[in-house]
């Protein structure tokens, strides 16, 4: 059964699943969806089309689905997707995109810390922990299993790879290569995020390919097109080295070296 505190204000139109739990002085629009037990806290402000997935946790004074903050916003309907088993902490705000038919997204199983922002078209994937006050300007894309250190800020358009790390405070400009550490400012990279990669099962054979992919790009001082031949040509065997070698290759921005 569906519980809605007496002091919250939701929307006739808004479409609440099993076990949806609403609560004190929230306040839910008409365009929102929210999935199978997912528990709204008290003050929490959900608006705009936004569709929530099931099992999410959403703190108090968090603002999900406003209307971007983007100056080029002109009209038109604008879009949010949250996934499933989200835990959304305390001012946390999340804001739908600026094009007219536009999308940010956010997969399942992340961990969003109080304060965090993730702006308009942004894409997260999964198993992402952003700590406090970490900040997502627009168009970014995360990878899964992506750390971001409290205080981080990500520049529009910039694309952080699968399993990488993002030290607190620091300033991330370009693409940050997938299973590496990043920290500073301006950002540098520190290696490789070996414990995270442990962690997540990555054997020793892996791993060795790995860190030798990372020499290629960021120590042997090749330029990254000869960097990304050399793993082809050399670790066609490991699919996360052949993913670092692609990552770098299709880099719009530059890799964050």
């Amino acid at each position: 059964m569906t519980k809605i505190h007496p002091t919250a204000i939701v929307d006739n139109k808004a479409k609440l699943d099993d076990d949806v739990s609403i609560g004190p002085y929230a306040v839910i629009g008409p365009d929102v969806t929210i999935g199978k037990s997912t528990k709204i806290m008290s003050h929490v402000v959900i608006e705009g089309i936004t569709t929530i997935g099931k099992d999410c946790e959403f703190f108090p004074f968090a603002s999900i689905g406003q209307k971007t903050q983007d100056l080029k916003y002109k009209g038109g309907k604008t879009y949010l997707e949250i996934g499933d088993n989200n835990t959304i902490r305390e001012f946390v705000t999340i804001n739908t995109a600026t094009q007219d038919g536009g999308k940010t997204i956010v997969g399942n199983n992340n961990h969003i810390m109080a304060y965090c922002h993730i702006a308009h078209e942004c894409v997260l994937g999964n198993n992402i922990i952003m700590s406090n006050l970490a900040t997502l300007a627009g168009h970014i894309t995360v990878e899964d299993y992506v750390v971001i250190g409290g205080m981080g800020g990500i520049h529009q358009f910039c694309k952080i790879g699968k399993m990488a790390m993002v030290g607190a405070c620091t300033k991330i400009n370009q693409d940050v290569v997938p299973f590496t550490i990043v920290e500073g400012n301006p950002a540098r990279s520190c290696g490789l995020n070996i414990v995270r990669l442990k962690r997540l099962g990555i054997d020793s054979e892996t791993l060795s390919s790995v860190k030798k992919a990372y020499s290629y790009v960021f120590r042997k001082q090749l330029k990254a097109k000869e960097a990304v031949e050399k793993i082809n040509a050399e670790l066609a065997d490991c699919a996360e080295a052949l993913e670092i070698a692609k990552f770098v290759a299709n880099s719009e921005r530059g890799i964050q070296r």
